[in-house]
């Protein structure tokens, strides 16, 4: 995979819609199984312009790709309900964040927030996560998403997942074939009380570029998955 351009369309304070070119820079060997017709592509924008998020490695979920409803993800109403409502709140406007976090995204329907002071540090968790984490959530029943991402080596890898609330089942597929399905393990107690763990593992049968989709019901914030060799 050659050098690919961006094309963002930003809404401004002006009412009208301005638009920036991100560019990345990456060349990745494409994967024998990737879908030749997927039309999403990795997540870019004026801050993170790194290209695809790599295995073995962090799949920050708010990093999902590029090409909206229907292609990089499916959300069951079109409204962002964190970065393009809930956060739209001055309360919700945290001083420890900035624009760019607490609006992440906001013009994409799958809903994204991040980690506050008065919702997530003023209680326990079982893992604490980073003050500012983007999390998906408002999750519901027969959702998915997609990450198109870099496969440094082929085998098996475990999946730690940082998760709050519900001990839901969810599903990978990889290249549009079912790969893992992940139990998690606990309930937390609340959405907004988050726990790091271990719930799976999934094997890529060649390294190179792949599709990956998370696939899950209502119940659920995700923040992250960490993907690591098997054994090690």
């Amino acid at each position: 995979m050659k050098i690919r351009f961006f094309i963002l369309c930003l809404a401004v304070t002006f009412g009208f819609i301005g638009c920036t070119e991100y560019r990345t820079s990456y060349s990745v060997k494409v994967a024998s199984t990737y879908p030749a017709d997927y039309k999403g592509q990795p997540f870019a924008d004026e801050v993170y312009k790194k290209g695809p998020q790599t295995i073995p490695g962090r799949i920050e979920c708010a990093y999902f790709d590029l090409g909206g409803e229907g292609v990089a993800y499916h959300d069951v109403d079109p409204v962002n309900h964190g970065s393009g409502e809930l956060n739209l709140l001055p309360d919700h406007q945290r001083p420890h964040a900035t624009p760019y976090i607490w609006g992440f995204r906001k013009e994409e329907g799958l809903d994204i927030s991040y980690t506050k002071d008065f919702a997530d540090f003023n209680h326990p968790n079982f893992f604490t996560p980073a003050t500012n984490q983007l999390y998906i959530g408002w999750t519901a029943d027969g959702e998915w998403v997609n990450y198109t991402v870099n496969v440094l080596e082929k085998g098996k890898y475990k999946i730690t997942a940082l998760y709050s609330n519900e001990p839901k089942t969810i599903w990978f597929s990889v290249d549009n074939k079912p790969a893992s399905e992940c139990k998690l393990p606990m309930a937390t107690g609340s959405w907004h009380i988050w726990n790091q763990a271990e719930i799976g593992t999934i094997t890529f049968r060649e390294a190179g570029l792949h599709l990956l989709t998370l696939h899950y019901n209502a119940g659920n914030n995700f923040a992250y998955f960490d993907f690591e060799p098997a054994g090690h």
